[in-house]
């Protein structure tokens, strides 16, 4: 009987060394992985951490796919958080935002909140001055995605979106890939399936904020965008239907600039529609994602981020709705264009507008695919 209890006893020791040990330190960024763990609508939350050899951290919930944390080096080695976010998941529950999150069904606006497949309108949320903006009010950055942890620097996240979901045909399988490389960069591997004729166009959505300070705007960023040419909009920020020039404009960034030299240049009506930046650009790239498509840099770090993807064009967001009504990381309130979003992606409205070069529909047997990379530098 002895033998037995001892030979219990050492088995319960095993199997306790054995087990998964929750979670309990801090990230690099100071981040507390207990504040990410509730469940929603019956799907556990977290938060996973992405490392490198050289240092460089990523957090991420799975609440929305949201990269929440990037800490990168600046020009005097010293590590800076340089994306906006909250610092637990209810903010993000609860506080209606984008901040990080992987945008799906549609990234952007949709006219009217209206599509038509195969001679067949179908009417989608209006979120946003009668539009569809990001896939409805109930798009998957509120949803739960399942998360799957590849390795120290990859994580997998699935999300099952039912036939109807927002009222979007199909039964879709969507993976979102993030990858922290050796050389300090973020890959982002979309991919998507349907069995039924839909719609996609998936991005990330972080508010960059290079200065690692998200009390200083980021009007002195300065900004390169590798584009001839703009989609322009009207007052309610849905395209035109047009592709105009960016020469003799606010809208060209072809040659680096801060991106506070001409925002508040309200006599040209794109950035009085805008309430200043808030277009797409149409990419020279073309998809050659070996291309840089954008670079923005801090002239306070010195910390840089460079743009690859294979899609045609990107939206960038200079955070002009920020307000002062949202309290982030830190409890620091975030003012306006305090972050600046560089989301790449088919055209706004491509399904209506039909752009040759961004065909935004997904048939049964095929899979979409696109891919983002911020590439993080430094310039002393």
């Amino acid at each position: 009987m002895k033998n037995y209890f001892l030979t219990a006893g050492l088995a319960l020791v095993l199997m306790a060394s054995c087990a998964p040990k929750e979670e309990t330190a801090l990230s690099m960024s100071g981040l507390n992985p207990k504040n990410f763990q509730t469940e929603v609508n019956g799907a556990s939350t977290n938060l996973y951490s992405l490392k490198n050899k050289a240092g460089m951290e990523v957090c991420i919930t799975n609440f929305g796919g949201r990269i929440v944390s990037i800490m990168v080096p600046d020009k005097n080695g010293d590590m800076q958080d340089v994306v906006l976010g909250f610092d637990n998941v209810d903010d993000y529950i609860n506080v209606p935002s984008d901040f990080g999150a992987s945008i799906g069904r549609y990234a952007n606006r949709l006219n009217q909140g209206r599509i038509s497949i195969d001679g067949e309108e179908i009417q989608l949320p209006q979120n946003n001055f009668g539009h569809c903006l990001h896939g409805g009010p109930k798009g998957w950055q509120y949803q739960v995605y399942e998360a799957k942890p590849v390795d120290e620097s990859t994580l997998e996240l699935v999300r099952i979106s039912p036939d109807g979901d927002e009222n979007f045909p199909g039964n879709m399988v969507a993976k979102v890939t993030y990858k922290l490389t050796e050389e300090n960069a973020i890959e982002i591997a979309y991919e998507a399936t349907t069995d039924k004729k839909t719609v996609v166009n998936m991005t990330n959505h972080s508010y960059f904020n290079l200065s690692g300070n998200p009390q200083a705007p980021i009007t002195d960023h300065l900004l390169y965008i590798n584009a001839d040419s703009y989609t322009p909009v009207d007052s309610t920020y849905m395209t035109t239907g047009e592709i105009l020039p960016v020469a003799g404009t606010p809208m060209d960034f072809t040659t680096p600039k801060s991106v506070g030299q001409e925002i508040d240049r309200y006599d040209f009506e794109q950035l009085k529609n805008g309430n200043g930046y808030d277009h797409n650009w149409v990419l020279n790239t073309k998809g050659d994602a070996s291309q840089v498509a954008v670079k923005l840099a801090s002239p306070v770090t010195g910390i840089t981020v460079e743009v690859y993807t294979n899609e045609p064009g990107i939206q960038v967001y200079s955070g002009n709705f920020l307000d002062g009504t949202v309290t982030g990381k830190k409890d620091i309130v975030y003012g306006q264009r305090t972050g600046i979003c560089l989301e790449t992606q088919k055209y706004p409205d491509s399904p209506n507008k039909q752009w040759a070069e961004s065909n935004a529909f997904l048939n049964p047997g095929e899979t979409y695919r696109s891919y983002c990379k911020f590439q993080f530098g430094i310039e002393k």
